[in-house]
C-alpha cells in the first residue's frame, strides 16, 4: 500500500475541514437564534419531561450535544436552571445529537451533494455582506454545511485503501475477533477519540466511513459509537471548571448520565446489535449491515449501485443503533432524575470555609471557563451584575444604620468597617466583570449582542460609583465625629428623607435590573420622577441651610458636614438615574421605530 505522509496530512486536513464545518454551522446557528435559544431554555424546562423535549430540540437545531450541554451548564452557572432540569435537558441532548447521525448517514451516502455545495456557497458567501447580523449568521450555517460535507467528502477519499494491504487488514480484523474483549476495547477508543476532537457527532462520520470502506464490522463500529456517548462529556466538564458549585454539579450529571448509560448497555452489546440488524432487515428492509464487511474480509469488493446500497444499509443501522440506545437510555434513566440529584449533592459538596469562617471571595455566576457560547454567556453576566447591585443596595442600608449608630460605639466602628470592605469588594467585582464582558465581547456575537456588553459595562461602572458614594458618605460621618460637630434633629430627618428618596430610587433601578427584558416606558419615567425629587429636595436644602446658620440653629461646620451628606446622596441617586439611561439607550438602539422606547424620556425633558 503506498501511503506517504501527504496523504496522511490529506486525512488530517479532511477530519479539520469536517470539524470546522460543523464549528462554523453551529456557531452560525446559535447566533441567529442565540436570544430566542435563552426564552426556549429558560421557559421549556418546568418539568423533567418539557425540559428533555428541550434538549432534544436544542440539540437538534445547534447540531452539538456538546454545545447545548455547556450551554446548560452556563445556565445552571448563571442561576437560570436548577440541577434537576439540568439533568433533564441534558437527557434530551442524547437523544437530540443522533440527529446529525441521521443527516450524514442520508446526505452521505444516499444523496449526492457534491453538484450542490459549490452552488450554496455560491449564495451563502455573499449573505456574509448583507447588512442584518441575521442574514448574515444563516449564511455562516449554510458555509459550515457545505464544509462539514465536503470534509466528509475527502475523509472518505483520504482513508488509506487497506484492501491493497491484506497483512494490515489482517491485523486489524485480530482486533475484532476478540469477542467481548474487542468490544471493549474499541468501546474505550471511542472514548479515547471523542474526548480529544469533544465532539460525538465528528466521531461518528470517521466511525462510519471505516465501517463503509469494509475495516470494521458492524458491532465493533457500534461499540465505538456507544465509546463516544462517554468521550462527549468531556466539554461540558471542561466548560466547569472554572464555574461555580452548580455548574460543577451540572457537569457532573451529564457524566454520571452517559457514564451510567454506557455502563449498563454493555453486558447486553450483542443483544442490542442483534436487535438493530434484526430492525434493519426484516422492519425497514434494508439488508444486512454487516455484509459488506463480511465481503471484505473475503477479499470482495463490490462496486457502483451495489456499494452504495450496502452502504447506505449500514450507516442506517449505525443512526438506528445510536437513536435506539439513547431512546432506550432516556426511557429507563428519567424516572431516576431526582436519585441523579441526591448522588452528585452527595459527592460534590461545597467549598470548605476560611479560618474566619467566611467562604472566600469569588464571582457567583461568571467566570473565564465559562466562554464556550460566547452570545449565551451574556445571561450570566446579567445575573452577577444584580448580584452586584444587590450587594451594593445591602451598603446603602448599612449606611442608613450608620447614621443612627452612636459614634465611638464597637457597634458603629464595626459597620464603619464593613461598609469598608463592601467598598473593597465592589472595586473588585467591577473589574472582574468587566473582565468577564471584554473576554465575551471578543467571541462571534450579534449586534444587539454587542450592544448590550456596552450598556453592561457602563451599567457597571455606575455601580461601582453607587458603591464610592455610600463609603464616602461613611467617611463624611467619621470625619463630623472627629470635628465633634453635632447634628440636630432637623438635620438628621432632612438626611433620612434624602436618603429614603435614594432608597426609592435603588428600588426602582433593581427592579429594572432583574427584569430587563420586560422593561416598559412606566419603570423608567418612575426613577427619574424620583430623581427630580431628589435634586428638588437637595436644592431646597441648600437654601434652608444658609437660612438656618444665619439664625444660628446649628453651627456653621455642622452645616458644611450637613450639606456635604445631603449632596453626596443626589449624587447617588445621579449614579442611579445613569443605569437607567444605559438601559433606556440600550431600549431605543434595539427597539422598531414604532416602539415606545424610541420616544425620549430624559428627565429634563419630562419637566
Amino acid at each position: 500500500m503506498d501511503y506517504s505522509i501527504l496523504n496522511f496530512l490529506g486525512l488530517l486536513g479532511a477530519v479539520c475541514l469536517f470539524l470546522y464545518g460543523m464549528k462554523v454551522m453551529s456557531e452560525g446557528l446559535q447566533k441567529a437564534t442565540g436570544s430566542r435559544m435563552r426564552s426556549i431554555l429558560s421557559a421549556m424546562t418546568r418539568n423533567r419531561f418539557m425540559g428533555v423535549t428541550t434538549g432534544i430540540i436544542i440539540t437538534a437545531l445547534i447540531q452539538s450535544s456538546s454545545a447545548s450541554t455547556s450551554l446548560v451548564v452556563s445556565f445552571v452557572n448563571a442561576g437560570l436552571m436548577s440541577l434537576e432540569q439540568s439533568i433533564a435537558v441534558t437527557m434530551g441532548a442524547n437523544v437530540g445529537t443522533t440527529f446529525t447521525a441521521w443527516i450524514i448517514a442520508i446526505f452521505g451516502f444516499k444523496a449526492d451533494l457534491s453538484t450542490i455545495l459549490l452552488p450554496l456557497l455560491a449564495i451563502s458567501v455573499p449573505m456574509l455582506f448583507m447588512k442584518k447580523n441575521k442574514t448574515k449568521s444563516i449564511g455562516e450555517c449554510i458555509i459550515g454545511f457545505v464544509f462539514l460535507f465536503m470534509g466528509l467528502a475527502s475523509i472518505a477519499s483520504n482513508v488509506p485503501d487497506l484492501s491493497k494491504s491484506p497483512e494490515i487488514f489482517a491485523a486489524l480484523q485480530s482486533y475484532t475477533q476478540m469477542g467481548f474483549l474487542s468490544v471493549l476495547l474499541f468501546w474505550l477508543i471511542g472514548i479515547v477519540v471523542t474526548a480529544a476532537i469533544q465532539s460525538s457527532a465528528a466521531t461518528f462520520p470517521i466511525v462510519l466511513i471505516m465501517a463503509a470502506k469494509g475495516w470494521l464490522p458492524f458491532d465493533m463500529a457500534c461499540a465505538l459509537v456507544l465509546g463516544s456517548k462517554i468521550g462527549t462529556t468531556i466539554t461540558p466538564v471542561l466548560a466547569s471548571l472554572g464555574g461555580n458549585l452548580s455548574a460543577k454539579k451540572a457537569a457532573a450529571g451529564h457524566v454520571l448520565f452517559n457514564v451510567l448509560g454506557a455502563v449498563w448497555e454493555l453486558p447486553v452489546f450483542f443483544l442490542l446489535v442483534k436487535l438493530i440488524v434484526w430492525l434493519n432487515i426484516s422492519v425497514f428492509n434494508m439488508g444486512d449491515p454487516g455484509e459488506l464487511y463480511n465481503l471484505a474480509s473475503q477479499g470482495k469488493t463490490p462496486t457502483g449501485e451495489a456499494l452504495a446500497t450496502m452502504q447506505f444499509s449500514l450507516s442506517f443501522a449505525m443512526s438506528m443503533f445510536h437513536t435506539v440506545l439513547s431512546i432506550f437510555n432516556l426511557g429507563i434513566m428519567i424516572w431516576f432524575t431526582k436519585g441523579y440529584v441526591k448522588i452528585i449533592n452527595r459527592l460534590i459538596r461545597s467549598r470548605k470555609k476560611t479560618a474566619d469562617g467566611n467562604e472566600e471571595f469569588q464571582l457567583k455566576y461568571i467566570s473565564g471557563g465559562l466562554l464556550n457560547t460566547a452570545e449565551l454567556n451574556i445571561t450570566q453576566a446579567q445575573s452577577e451584575i444584580i448580584v452586584y447591585a444587590e450587594r451594593v443596595e445591602r451598603m446603602l442600608g448599612m449606611v442608613k444604620s450608620l447614621l443612627h449608630t452612636k459614634t465611638g460605639t464597637v457597634e458603629f466602628n464595626d459597620l464603619f468597617t464593613r461598609i469598608g470592605k463592601y467598598e473593597d469588594i465592589s472595586d473588585r467585582m467591577e473589574i472582574e466583570i468587566a473582565n468577564y464582558l471584554n473576554k465575551v465581547v471578543d467571541g462571534r456575537l450579534s449586534l444587539n449582542a454587542k450592544l448590550q456588553i456596552s450598556t453592561m459595562l457602563n451599567v457597571v461602572s455606575e455601580i461601582e460609583s453607587i458603591a464610592d458614594s455610600c463609603n464616602n458618605i461613611a467617611k463624611t460621618l467619621v470625619r463630623k465625629e472627629e470635628a465633634q460637630a453635632h447634628f440636630t434633629e432637623y438635620n438628621y430627618n432632612n438626611i433620612d428623607i434624602m436618603l429614603k428618596y435614594v432608597s426609592q430610587a435603588m428600588s426602582n433601578m433593581m427592579a429594572v435590573l432583574c427584569d430587563i427584558d420586560n422593561v416598559t416606558r412606566e419603570d423608567l419615567i418612575r426613577t427619574y420622577d424620583k430623581e427630580r425629587e431628589i435634586n428638588n429636595f437637595r436644592n431646597q436644602c441648600r437654601t434652608e441651610n444658609i437660612e438656618n446658620i444665619n439664625q444660628k440653629m446649628y453651627p456653621y461646620q455642622a452645616g458644611i458636614f450637613y450639606m456635604d451628606l445631603i449632596c453626596e446622596a443626589e449624587k447617588l441617586g445621579d449614579f442611579i438615574v445613569n443605569v437607567i439611561d444605559c438601559v433606556e439607550e440600550l431600549m431605543k438602539r434595539t427597539s422598531s421605530p414604532t416602539n415606545p422606547f424610541t420616544e425620549e424620556l430624559n428627565p429634563e425633558k419630562l419637566k
